[in-house]
């Protein structure tokens, strides 16, 4: 593999107006294609197969609607003081407004708090439903923009007006979170490299990476129903990887200018050896997030691929545009007073840190091993408290009017009012059968109030609403829903329970069921990917066993922040409570292939050395000597992309960039550059053995560049007799 990667480095730089060319045109390609067959994202979760799915689809087969269904919003009403909405001039206001609502766009109909009769019984709160023509994904922007409108009438009589709903949400404006990352990673790689040019090129090549894969996300939108999430998580994704992939590259082809390889030559030994690591790092990257579609999640499914779309499009970028800029770059990428021996480019450099830190670890290295272990049991140890759960308007910012109106609602009309479950009673007699649920229902532990049965026109199905006393989120509620779907059945009547409550629980449950079997099966092809690269069985063990430990830390972070708000105002977090339910399969999956790429960058570079005839330990110092810089710089980049979307608003986004930043940090600094080298030095020799069977079977494929090497030195041999 080096030797073909090499020989597309020399091409990349040789025909790089070409290479250049060719990923221009592959951008405005999909930029046109974006701009003609791009459709809306979703923020709806839904699973097929489970019981909360089934029963929702019942409900659509007997009682009508699409099987999208139209969107909907609450429009709350609140009054404080002495006055209530019944008052005179307070109804007056709210139906003016409601005779603005019906006017906005794209809505089919608005029932109001008087007729409806929702309005609490301190007469305090009301609200009014608008049910849209279209699903909420169709709502159009300039819909949800006049139905924020609305409401002047109501606000100048002294009420409140917050709204409630998908349909009431504006898509994000602006790009802080990127913009934030980006600005740190420039600074990170300005440091690191001393030139601009050199800081630059990564940054550059990372970005038209990104933009191609965002505009192939735009494009399957119109295809495929894609979450909300998807862009943002592929923008972080796209982002970090892009410019640690690039920055190993050009780290070396710096590296072999040093040495006083030509440019071309320098480019294709670049790719040749660094490109390798890319290819086998991104590998790893691709697979975790690929192998979401084992869940059986379609919108986790659509997630996964699309952010291992965008890591792919990352490799190819630096397998070839990157060796193409370093064409135009030349020597520049070196700082100038070294480009032009300037008066400390003689000087002899000091011992570099990575090497430091080496002999430091190798020489201490159970101590260094035993705290590095203790350290991230004490971080992980809030994991053991982790509660799962779906994101609602509960969780939205506290500043927020779905925030607002949640609030508003669950105190004028009880905390379960936010999250009703809906019983679906099946039944020759269905309105016999539900009368006697009903019974059942309005005596168990948790129930506020369960509202009459609705009959279908055949009379075979019957819906009940039932109010729970709990919030949406709590674990009463979750205890609520397993009684209801634990009560016997009689014969020949078949109780479901669903809603938008009982349809996240049934998505947590799914997602933990998942974890287990997804995580084998991403593991055991990385420990195949790993035993190619190293030859090495006892390497990709360890390697898995220090992911584990940067994933236990990474929970017991999240847990301690988001969950249970320990320095949660550091990072501006206003409101706690259950992690995201998609977080632990996402950052197993997400954090297991960030981990594998400084495995294989730093370990890479150890068994080159170990395998051209140092010794364990100097193999080791030598690994860290020549990746320990561009490591430390790589991981900070990488904290920096994750750490700028803490300041996101979405729940999902949110969390997972700030557990992946802190899981970045623990892998690269504690796992990877400390138990990494000691568990590695106390292995000795025996961390590079593979047994006789295996190494006939397994490919070679030269990650280090042992064989380019010999192809090289054979031919510059033949180069030197043939001018003699």
């Amino acid at each position: 593999m080096a030797t073909l990667l090499y020989r597309l480095g020399r091409f990349s730089f040789r025909r790089r107006r070409l290479t250049l060319a060719i990923w221009v045109t592959v951008l405005a390609l999909f930029g046109l294609g974006a701009a003609t067959l791009s459709g809306p994202t979703s923020g709806a979760f839904s699973i097929p197969g489970t019981e909360s799915s089934r029963a929702m689809d019942v409900i659509t087969e007997k009682f009508g609607g699409s099987g999208d269904g139209t969107a909907s919003v609450k429009v709350v009403f609140t009054v404080t003081g002495d006055a209530t909405l019944t008052g005179t001039p307070q109804k007056a206001a709210v139906e003016a407004t409601i005779a603005e609502l019906a006017k906005a766009p794209q809505v089919a109909s608005v029932a109001g708090p008087y007729e409806s009769k929702t309005i609490s019984q301190d007469l305090r709160t009301g609200y009014a439903t608008v049910t849209y023509t279209e699903a909420a994904a169709d709502v159009t922007d300039e819909a949800r923009e006049a139905l924020l409108d609305t409401g002047a009438a109501a606000r100048a009589a002294g009420i409140g007006v917050e709204f409630s709903g998908e349909a009431s949400k504006l898509a994000e404006g602006g790009h802080s979170s990127e913009t934030l990352g980006i600005a740190v990673a420039a600074l990170v790689l300005l440091l690191t490299f001393g030139s601009l040019v050199a800081a630059g090129l990564p940054l550059l090549t990372a970005l038209i990476g990104v933009g191609i894969g965002m505009l192939g996300i735009q494009i399957a939108t119109g295809f495929f129903d894609l979450s909300a999430a998807t862009p943002a998580l592929a923008t972080m994704l796209g982002l970090a990887v892009g410019i640690d992939y690039a920055l190993f590259v050009v780290s070396r082809y710096r590296g072999e200018l040093a040495v006083g390889r030509d440019p071309e030559e320098a480019a294709g030994r670049a790719v040749g050896t660094a490109g390798s690591a890319v290819v086998f790092a991104g590998l790893t990257v691709v697979i975790a997030l690929a192998a979401l579609a084992v869940t059986g999640i379609p919108f986790l499914t659509a997630m996964g691929i699309a952010a291992a779309g965008t890591v792919a499009v990352a490799v190819l970028v630096t397998l070839t545009l990157v060796p193409a800029i370093l064409g135009f770059a030349g020597r520049r990428v070196i700082a100038k007073r070294l480009r032009d021996g300037g008066q400390h480019a003689d000087r002899t450099p000091r011992m570099p840190f990575g090497e430091r830190w080496a002999r430091i670890v190798v020489k201490h290295r159970w101590a260094a091993l035993l705290v590095s272990a203790a350290v991230l049991a004490v971080v992980a140890l809030p994991a053991t408290d982790l509660r799962l759960a779906l994101p609602d308007d509960g969780s939205a910012a506290v500043t927020s009017t779905q925030r607002r109106a949640y609030d508003q609602l669950a105190e004028g009309f009880g905390a379960g009012f936010n999250g009703p479950l809906v019983v679906v009673v099946e039944s020759d007699d269905a309105a016999t059968a539900a009368a006697q649920v009903q019974k059942t229902l309005a005596g168990m532990d948790d129930v506020a109030m369960v509202l009459p049965a609705t009959v279908d026109k055949a009379g075979g199905t019957a819906m009940l609403t039932v109010l729970p006393e709990s919030a949406p989120t709590s674990e009463a509620t979750q205890d609520l829903v397993q009684a209801i779907r634990d009560l016997p059945e009689s014969a020949g009547t078949r109780v479901s329970v669903t809603g938008s409550t009982a349809v996240n629980i049934d998505i947590s449950a799914k997602l933990s069921g998942a974890l287990i079997p997804y995580l084998i099966i991403v593991v055991g092809l990385a420990l195949v990917l790993l035993m190619l690269v190293f030859r090495s069985i006892l390497v990709p063990l360890k390697a898995t066993a220090g992911f584990l430990l940067s994933v236990a830390a990474a929970f017991g972070a999240l847990v301690a922040v988001f969950q249970n708000g320990h320095l949660a105002d550091l990072i501006g977090l206003d409101t706690t409570g259950p992690i995201v339910s998609v977080m632990p399969i996402f950052l197993v999956g997400i954090l297991f292939g960030l981990a594998m790429d400084y495995e294989v960058f730093l370990v890479t570079r150890t068994r080159e050395d170990f395998v051209h005839g140092a010794a364990p330990d100097e193999a080791i110092i030598s690994g860290m000597r020549h990746g320990g810089r561009v490591v430390t710089a790589a991981a900070l980049i990488m904290i920096s992309v994750f750490a700028g979307f803490i300041m996101a608003d979405d729940a999902i986004i949110k969390s997972l960039g700030f557990a992946l930043a802190v899981g970045v940090a623990v892998d690269a600094f504690i796992v990877r550059m400390t138990i990494v080298p000691a568990v590695l030095s106390l292995m000795g020799r025996a961390a590079w053995w593979l047994p006789a069977g295996l190494q006939r079977i397994l490919p070679n494929v030269d990650v280090e560049g042992a064989a380019l090497a010999r192809h090289l030195a054979t031919t510059e041999r033949e180069l030197a007799t043939a001018s003699a």
